[in-house]
């Protein structure tokens, strides 16, 4: 498979390094301020592209993408609020794209067992749920996308909460509050807290590094070659609950 990258930092070298590992070829790399390889015929040749960029850039990395005829897998966070630009692009024009707030395997069979155990606490309203994060310094967004995803699975199962607000900005009872910390290089710890006066349930998901969440994108790049429309890490890994 012929693989485009849209950012070369670490993560897209990581990328590269297990892309090349499964036999895939690199056939482009765009870093920053090399917009014009957009338009490159060997940019167009690509089966598919994976971009993690920033939330500044991705929007436009993505249009640029499908005008040149080139599905994208995409890990960028902090840009959801246009996703409904990007469906409706897919969906008028036939693009194809992926999107994972986190790619890891672990992540996404985590964010399962959080539905499933949201779905139990929702009958236990002595139980109040809250959720922690902490990613490296280097993150820009708070709180990070998979934090978001977790909390929408939440508000999605339990019914005494309908937000979710960040830190200090959460005053409790119906919203979901969510502490997000900026501690050094680390990749990414996400818990999900539920307290009673009696006891505490948590669960913890730990990334030792970035390995997983650049197979996760390969292995995303694999299933969405020559497929069209949107989809995410439940369609790769065929998560029905």
């Amino acid at each position: 498979m012929k693989i485009a990258l849209i950012g070369y930092g670490k993560m897209g070298h990581e990328i590269e390094k297990i892309a090349r590992e499964r036999g895939h070829e690199m056939v482009c790399i765009i870093d920053v301020n090399e917009e014009e390889k957009f338009n490159s015929p060997e940019f167009k040749s690509a089966d598919v592209a994976i971009e993690f960029t920033s939330p500044e850039s991705a929007l436009q990395n993505y249009r640029q993408a499908f005008a040149a005829g080139v599905p994208v897998v995409s890990g960028t966070t902090g840009w959801l609020a246009h996703f409904h630009e990007i469906k409706e692009e897919c969906e008028k024009n036939g693009q194809t794209f992926f999107y994972a707030s986190n790619f890891s395997l672990g992540v996404n069979i985590f964010f399962a067992l959080n539905n499933y155990l949201a779905g139990l606490m929702n009958r236990y309203p002595d139980y109040d749920v809250r959720m922690e994060e902490t990613h490296h310094i280097h993150k820009l967004d708070a709180p990070s996308g998979t934090a978001i995803t977790l909390a929408e699975g939440i508000l999605s199962h339990i019914d005494r909460k309908e937000e979710w607000a960040l830190g200090n900005d959460a005053p409790g009872g119906e919203v979901l509050r969510i502490d997000a910390f900026r501690e050094g290089e680390i990749p990414g710890i996400h818990s999900v807290v539920y307290e009673s006066d009696a006891d505490t349930i948590r669960i913890t998901h730990g990334a030792k590094n970035r390995k997983g969440l650049a197979l996760g994108a390969v292995l995303a790049a694999e299933f969405t070659k020559g497929k069209k429309g949107i989809f995410t890490m439940r369609d790769l890994l065929d998560l029905t609950r």
